[in-house]
Formats: C-alpha cells, structure tokens, sequence
C-alpha cells in the first residue's frame, strides 16, 4: 500500500472528527481493558462481565483523556517527524506519542474506575503496570483501531468526493 495523502484518511471537519474518535475510542475501550483485565485477574466470562458494566464509563474517561492529551500528543509529534517523512511514519509515531500521554492517565484512571474504588494502589504499582499498559493500548492503536479509522474515513471521503464530482459535472 502506497501512502496516500493526509485528507483522504483523516477527519476533514468536526463532524468527521468526532465519528474518527469515536470508532477508535469504541474499539479501545473494548480491546484494551479486556487485555489488561485478562492479564491482571484472569480472562474469565466474571471478568468480562464485570468490564461490560464499566465500559460506558471507561468510553467517557478515555474520550475525555484523548481530547485533554490531543495538543500535546501533537507537539510531542511535530519535534519527532520531518516535513518529509511518510504518512505511516507521521500515523505511527502520532499513535505513540498519543498513547504514551494517554497511558499515563488512563493507568491510573481506568484501574480506579476498574475497581470502582479511588485508591493509591494504581501509583504504588504505576512502574509494573504503565509499561504493560502502554505497550497493549500501543499495539490495539497501531495494529487494529487507528488504522480501522483511517480506512473508515477512506471510505467515507470516497464516498463524498465521487458525491461532489457527480454533483460538479
């Protein structure tokens, strides 16, 4: 796959934006929590369920935490990418640098609204946890949910360029 330029794949206008944040921030929030759970209590259909009823909350908390870490996940990028690097080097190193800002947050965030309890443990433990934490959102951004995004909003502008050209001719 070639790289396509930036417009046919990203968000063009605010409501673009918000259904590209929500796709990605569907399937995070039903990939992630799930991997972690798994991998802290066990992968049990009790765990699962328990996740399912914290999801809507996880889906706000994470939707909140993208938008407050957005600008500066932004900064981080422009200092690490060149005017001539790739459009995947451009996503990647995005994906990462969002992840990494969004991790440190959602670490601690998400295993109080995990255990439905405010609790120091989620710091006492932030060093063991936020490398596994980060390198699971990490690989579920980069791998699965960034890119399903991406070709949701390929598909989308197709859909409404050859809209326009019809409409133009």
């Amino acid at each position: 796959m070639s790289d396509d330029p930036f417009h046919t794949h990203l968000p063009r206008n605010p409501k673009e934006f918000v259904a590209f944040i929500l796709v990605i921030a569907v399937i995070s929030v039903n990939t992630i929590p799930v991997a972690i759970g798994g991998l802290t209590a066990g992968f049990t259909v009790a765990m699962w369920t328990d996740l399912l009823r914290v999801m809507p909350v996880l889906l706000v908390a994470v939707v909140a935490v993208v938008l407050l870490t957005m600008k500066p996940a932004q900064v981080l990028t422009a200092r690490l990418v060149r005017p001539g690097d790739s459009f995947r080097a451009h996503m990647i190193l995005n994906a990462l640098c969002s992840v990494l800002l969004i991790s440190l947050v959602m670490t601690v965030v998400g295993t109080w609204i995990g255990t439905r309890q405010v609790s120091t443990e989620p710091l006492d433990q932030f060093a063991y946890l936020w490398p596994r934490n980060c390198t699971i959102a990490f690989l579920v951004e980069a791998l699965l949910a960034q890119p399903f995004a991406r070709q949701v909003m390929r598909r989308h502008h197709q859909r409404v360029d050859a809209r326009a050209a019809l409409a133009a001719a």
